[in-house]
């Protein structure tokens, strides 16, 4: 009787519909991954045993993760999280292995890994809102690996990018070529949700403007978004002098993030307040602002993913009188079929900055160093390298 045979008559479910992993079930060969034990807890380099690529399944060799606040969130509780487990969401790599019934991809290819697949079938998918589809996070419920006692290890995000090797569904994987894998690894987060904010869940169009609160990776790729959709002005905001000034490099008119700034924002769009505001926080003080910002009739997009409990309180009367939309972004909103294309080709065509964001690159074990930095507000993207020390 096989292993997954033996589980079913015992009621147990597969290591396939998330249930543990056994033995039989994983690689004899180890890989380098980052495991973080808990909440807070601090992550250290580990060796694993990668469950073995089945019917549907892709292995691959990571080459390039970037650090997003997400994987703080997971790792601190704002987002919850099974442990032990490997994060790390904005990944590429290349093709090592590919299970029965994997055609879209084969040894050898360069790829992103997708955070939040589509299946393509569901009632979301099939009402043209892929980007919510009802089966993107089967794969992060499914187990990653053994670690060396032997227990169950889980993957962030169903990605499990802090590690040389991970295995994903191949709806996770996307086929890529012509650009370097720092720069392909940032379009799977960082430019993808940023650039859709704009593009997708904002709207926003020739001649308007625009204002971007939170300048990190989402941030600078929101901004950079809106300046592709024709803004006349975008408007940058952040505490970073660092971060303000990548903006500024992007096309983008920083503004100190402070108790004026609000009043600034007004001041400059003729008291009216701008068309579109884009928070890349998600703290409620950041996206009441983010809201006062905007005109009468504009758009309020909220990006970042703030805790449960951060509530934002609106009142009716400002509701009718304001006639805003406030809008949330799950990916940018967007569609792998074509939203993944159309950045290739800016990348490609340098109307899309993604390594310029980059701005430290770091071994398995500087996670840690990166969480502080986005803490501190500290400089653009950390990108992680398992190839470095």
């Amino acid at each position: 009787m096989t292993t997954h045979t033996a589980q079913a008559a015992a009621g147990r479910p597969s290591a396939a519909e998330g249930g543990e992993l056994a033995a039989s079930d994983v690689y004899p060969q180890t890989v380098r991954a980052l495991v973080h034990r808990g909440q807070d807890a601090p992550a250290r380099v580990e060796n694993i045993r990668l469950r073995r690529a089945g019917r549907g399944d892709v292995r691959v060799k990571i080459a390039s993760t970037g650090v997003c606040h997400s994987d703080l969130s997971l790792s601190n509780g704002t987002l919850p999280q099974r442990f032990p487990a490997v994060l790390g969401h904005e990944a590429s790599g290349t093709v090592l292995e590919v299970g029965e019934d994997v055609s879209d991809v084969a040894v050898g290819d360069s790829v992103i890994l997708l955070w939040n697949p589509s299946c393509g079938s569901c009632w979301f998918c099939q009402a043209g809102d892929r980007h919510l589809c009802a089966h993107a996070s089967d794969g992060a419920r499914r187990p990653l690996a053994l670690d060396a006692d032997g227990a169950t290890v889980w993957a962030g995000l169903g990605v499990a990018g802090f590690s040389e090797q991970t295995v994903v569904p191949a709806a996770s994987v996307q086929r890529i070529e012509g650009i370097r894998p720092d720069q392909a690894a940032m379009l799977g987060c960082a430019s993808v949700t940023g650039v859709g904010a704009a593009v997708n869940s904002a709207r926003v169009t020739v001649g308007e403007s625009v204002a971007v609160t939170g300048l990190g990776g989402v941030g600078l790729s929101a901004v950079q978004g809106a300046l592709l959709s024709g803004a006349s002005q975008v408007l940058a905001i952040d505490r970073s002098s660092e971060r303000l000034a990548l903006a500024q490099d992007l096309g983008a008119i920083p503004v100190q993030a402070d108790g004026e700034a609000l009043a600034r924002i007004r001041g400059m769009t003729g008291n009216r307040g701008v068309d579109a505001a884009i928070d890349c926080v998600g703290a409620s003080a950041t996206i009441r602002q983010s809201w006062d910002m905007t005109r009468r009739g504009g758009r309020t997009v909220v990006v970042g993913i703030g805790r449960k409990e951060d509530y934002v309180a609106f009142s009716p009367l400002e509701l009718f009188h304001s006639s805003r939309s406030l809008i949330g972004c799950v990916a940018g909103g967007s569609d792998p079929r074509t939203d993944y294309p159309r950045l290739l080709d800016w990348v490609k065509a340098g109307t899309l900055v993604t390594d310029g964001l980059i701005t430290d690159r770091l071994g398995l074990g500087g996670v840690e160093e990166a969480f502080e930095k986005m803490q501190s507000a500290s400089g653009g993207r950390t990108v992680i390298d398992p190839a470095l020390p």
